[in-house]
């Protein structure tokens, strides 16, 4: 391989959905990135998941980015010529009883007070009459009608394929084993060689840890692994996605008559040998929750089930933004589990401060050094010690 193809505007680690989208937007910007992915492009998270594009529910942090993200979600053909999928039928997170229904009116407060007003109470009528099949001592719930729901992989296939048509370059089975600053360029050691590039993007999903630590900013990132159920297909019966408020639970029925069962359930990971084995103990407590809500579903045969491995992070909120120790190194990582809607508008974030420094979004809620100020300020940065 000649030196030219050995280097880059910008490296991106981890072909995931943030790496591809960070790709297409520096793409559009005229900055060819290069992208080296371990595995294939959304082999874990990004390919794997309930496919959601909600706002409902968002953590307060992540309400802006979600917004914007979902108003590149209603553009997606144009974004990445293929509609990914992507069906606009809500989401909604409903009360199983009086203590849901407090829980989800004190939300609702929380949001009106912030001045948000995507999420709605629907009163257990109207939800009987969108959702007939529901059990009727349901108490109402919480409804974004704006919400919608995609196909994971083909969304993600999606990114990489426009990216890549508009120059950027994906390397795939290719691990990257240190990534260290060098004569003015960052140096990226893989097992298939050395690359360099003037700058460089962590997104490296469960890993992505492991890439901080070489920069001098440890995270408490803890690799998970949510699981996934699919049945054979049912007569039709379900437009939204109904999401639970007590007990964990992500459940909507796709255009092909299955039904795709999730919520954040977690199987045993291994993430060194990125092995997943899944709790059936735990699937069975998530099938109870699924029964309860929708008696019919008794009769539903389960398919298969999957779990893919994802990065969470104490407070559940990513990790998105410049290094905190280097001014040409960027991090978007640490989606504990909800980051696919977001992929678009982080992949434009990443995009506007790795090209002009900044960005319109809020993002300090983000920022790495939030899991080790008090250790920073205490210590010089990287940046002084290199000055």
């Amino acid at each position: 391989m000649t030196g030219a193809t050995r280097s880059a505007e910008v490296i991106i680690i981890g072909g995931g959905l943030h790496g591809s989208s960070a790709a297409l937007h520096l793409a559009r910007a005229g900055v060819h990135a290069l992208v080296i992915e371990k595995n294939y492009v959304g082999r874990h998270a990004s390919g794997v998941n309930a496919g959601g594009v909600r706002t409902l529910a968002r953590h307060l942090a992540e309400v802006p980015l979600a917004l914007a993200s979902r108003e590149l979600w209603y553009r997606i053909g144009e974004l990445v010529d293929d509609d990914c999928g992507f069906e606009q039928h809500g989401q909604v997170r409903v009360a199983e009883n009086a203590a849901d229904a407090d829980a989800l009116r004190t939300r609702l407060q929380t949001m009106t007070d912030h001045g948000y007003t995507h999420e709605q109470w629907i009163s257990a009528e109207d939800l009987l009459d969108m959702i007939p099949r529901m059990a009727p001592s349901i108490q109402g719930g919480l409804i974004a009608r704006e919400d919608g729901a995609a196909d994971p992989y083909r969304t993600t296939l999606a990114f990489r394929t426009k990216a890549a048509s508009l120059g950027a370059r994906f390397m795939e089975g290719v691990r990257v084993d240190g990534v260290a600053r060098a004569d003015g360029q960052w140096r990226v050691d893989t097992d298939a060689g050395t690359y360099t590039a003037p700058q460089v993007l962590n997104c490296a999903g469960a890993w992505a840890d492991r890439i901080a630590a070489q920069w001098g900013e440890p995270v408490p990132l803890a690799a998970i692994s949510p699981m996934m159920l699919v049945t054979l297909r049912m007569d039709h019966f379900l437009d939204p996605v109904v999401l639970g408020t007590g007990r964990a639970l992500s459940f909507k029925q796709r255009t092909n008559g299955t039904v795709l069962i999730g919520g954040g359930r977690r199987a045993w990971v291994d993430r060194d040998a990125e092995w997943t084995e899944l709790d059936f103990r735990s699937l069975a407590e998530g099938a109870r929750t699924v029964c309860d809500l929708f008696p019919h579903m008794r009769d539903a045969v389960v398919n298969r089930g999957w779990a893919g491995i994802e990065a969470a992070m104490p407070d559940e909120i990513p990790v998105i933004g410049r290094s905190s120790r280097h001014e040409t190194a960027f991090h978007a990582f640490g989606f504990s589990a909800h980051g696919f809607e977001l992929g678009p508008i982080v992949g434009r974030i990443m995009a506007d401060l790795i090209t002009t420094g900044t960005t319109d979004m809020p993002i300090a809620p983000f920022r790495i050094d939030r899991f080790s100020d008090a250790a920073l300020a205490s210590s010089p940065s990287q940046k002084e010690q290199d000055e």
